[in-house]
């Protein structure tokens, strides 16, 4: 690395080349693109890894409007060979991106779409006076504006393909910055299946039947199903985060790393960026970085932080994970504690699937980079009890120490976002074995909370309160994880979930707790299933292991916690 500005935010290619801004080499992607010669290609990658960077660099070498600017690629590895260096700057080239198309309603997504393509229709303006529109097409050409109806939006992008296809005398290089972005806001606010429609013709008219296409490149978070929005695209080359191709083009390798951290005079510093930052696996290729975090970081001049997490875009994480059923906290609990767990996962992120299956949710996670593969298993044969011949079962774990501090960060937020919901309060009273307080606290927190969790007032209820138990188990282990190792034990459909809290020091006590569900058929009261959960403490011999290591038994409490709806009585 040259002596170069450790700047952020930049995703200008000319930008960061003509104001010697850091930059790491990532010409060889033009290279590979270009040489495996697919039409359209959809590449996905988590956020902040460098895509629009990426894209940018493509449209500076193959766009006509960067011609003979050899001085951006000058010292790069794309210009070491002639035959590339007579390829810069001869296409005309159309990029566009959907960052921005971030709306509550579907009628305003219409809207900020039309204003994407309307900017594009006004930096061409020169075609209008380029005598090469028939007179329809003029008309057309004057009716793009923000506002344009859909009939119009949907063949939009086909025809100013063509129109410059016309004027160059050469097919045209599209370009597509996250494609995905508007589908995930969608999903999140409830228009998936307009949305479905509205991008399902806009894009097979821009990639599919479009003969003025000389190629066409596209990134995005998460590889939405062909079946949604790219129906019939057979021209389409899908390269996900398990593919082998462009492993090492988005994010910064290890061996990059520590030379960047070493002209940087922070060479010292590793160990300890490669526990933080290290973990994501693109194809076989493991120890990549994210390069946000990196640049982050040496600017900062070797601060730790969770830098790519801070830069937001958790929201439909937080949702999915908050929202989720008891298995899907189940395995956050095991995550948190650094386990792993191993799920068959579908890369085709079928949003539809997403509020019931926890094999969607762990797909959509590993696409967006909060998990890792640690394994790979295919299933050979229909007879070794794995599943069917063929099927690929993935053991996957948290992606590394930033992505867990993340998640420790967004289980707090549940119950620590606003003044309302007193769970700090509630924490106080357990630690001091303060009942009433607990009683009170915990009512308050239950109430608050309930609704976000998505739960049911009865045990029979599709919507399962476990989820909202499970949910206050996450936050135990989040907020007391420094004194105590906390530990679950727990069956399906609720008959048992006891929690252990072993401290991690002679001056804490031990806890033990018990969640039941109040059940008119077995106690009559809630005081009933207080006391029912404290003899079942007593008969499992829940505090077994905790003398076997050395607790004395005055020094292990226990508590029976009772729910009802969204009341709690604890004793």
């Amino acid at each position: 690395m040259d002596e170069k500005k450790a700047g952020l935010g930049y995703q200008n290619f000319e930008e960061v080349r003509t104001n010697h801004i850091f930059y790491i080499d990532k010409t060889e992607f033009i290279r590979e693109w270009w040489e495996n010669a697919d039409k359209v290609t959809l590449i996905t990658r988590p956020r902040r890894f460098g895509k629009t960077l990426n894209l940018s660099t493509v449209e500076c070498f193959f766009s006509n409007k960067y011609e003979g600017r050899s001085d951006l690629f000058e010292g790069l590895s794309i210009w070491k060979e002639e035959e590339y260096r007579k390829l810069q700057g001869t296409f005309p080239v159309i990029f566009l991106s959907f960052a921005n198309i971030k709306a509550v309603k579907y009628e305003d997504m219409v809207y900020k779409i039309t204003e994407v393509i309307a900017k594009l229709y006004e930096m061409n303006g020169y075609l209008l006076e380029s005598g090469v529109l028939s007179e329809n097409e003029a008309d057309y050409y004057k009716k793009i504006r923000p506002g344009m109806g859909e009939k119009i939006i949907a063949g939009a992008i086909h025809s100013m393909v063509g129109f410059m296809q016309r004027y160059y005398g050469k097919k045209v290089i599209v370009i597509l910055d996250e494609y995905d972005t508007p589908m995930q806001e969608a999903w999140l606010h409830g228009y998936w299946n307009e949305a479905v429609i509205f991008f399902g013709g806009v894009f097979n008219a821009a990639f599919k039947t479009n003969d003025y296409l000389e190629r066409g490149l596209i990134t995005g978070i998460t590889r939405i199903a062909k079946e949604s929005i790219f129906t019939g695209m057979n021209n389409l080359d899908v390269i996900t985060t398990t593919s082998e191709e462009y492993a090492t083009a988005f994010g910064f390798t290890e061996e990059e790393v520590f030379r960047a951290l070493d002209d940087a005079g922070l060479g010292e510093q590793k160990q300890k960026v490669k526990r933080w930052y290290d973990g994501f696996t693109f194809g076989t290729h493991t120890d990549i970085y994210n390069p946000w975090s990196i640049a982050s970081f040496i600017k900062k001049r070797g601060k730790y932080d969770t830098y790519w997490s801070n830069t937001g875009g958790n929201g439909l994480v937080d949702s999915l994970i908050r929202g989720g059923n008891s298995g899907i906290k189940q395995t956050m609990e095991e995550l948190l504690q650094g386990k792993s767990f191993v799920a068959d996962i579908d890369e085709k992120i079928v949003f539809d699937q997403l509020d019931g299956s926890a094999n969607a949710v762990w797909s959509l996670l590993l696409a967006t980079g909060y998990l890792k593969v640690m394994k790979l298993e295919t299933v050979e044969s229909d007879e070794d009890g794995m599943g069917e011949e063929g099927d690929v079962w993935y053991t996957l774990t948290l992606t590394n120490h930033e992505v867990r501090r993340m998640f420790r960060k967004m289980v707090k937020g549940w119950f620590g976002g606003n003044a309302e919901i007193p769970y700090n309060d509630f924490i106080r009273a357990l630690l001091l074995d303060d009942k009433k307080a607990m009683n009170y606290y915990m009512n308050k927190v239950a109430l608050a909370t309930f609704s976000s969790f998505d739960t049911g007032n009865k045990p029979s209820e599709n919507t399962e309160p476990e989820r909202f138990y499970h949910g206050f188990v996450l936050g135990l282990m989040v907020e007391l994880s420094d004194r105590y190792t906390i530990t679950s034990n727990r069956e399906s459909g609720f008959g048992r979930y006891d929690v252990m809290l072993k401290p991690k020091s002679n001056t804490d006590d031990a806890i033990l707790m018990e969640f039941k569900v109040h059940d008119p058929e077995d106690e009559k009261t809630l005081t009933d299933t207080v006391s029912a959960a404290l003899r079942q403490i007593e008969e499992k011999h829940y505090a077994e292991s905790l003398k076997e290591e050395g607790v004395l038994p005055e020094r292990i409490r226990t508590y029976g916690f009772a729910f009802e709806g969204k009341h709690v009585l604890i004793g």
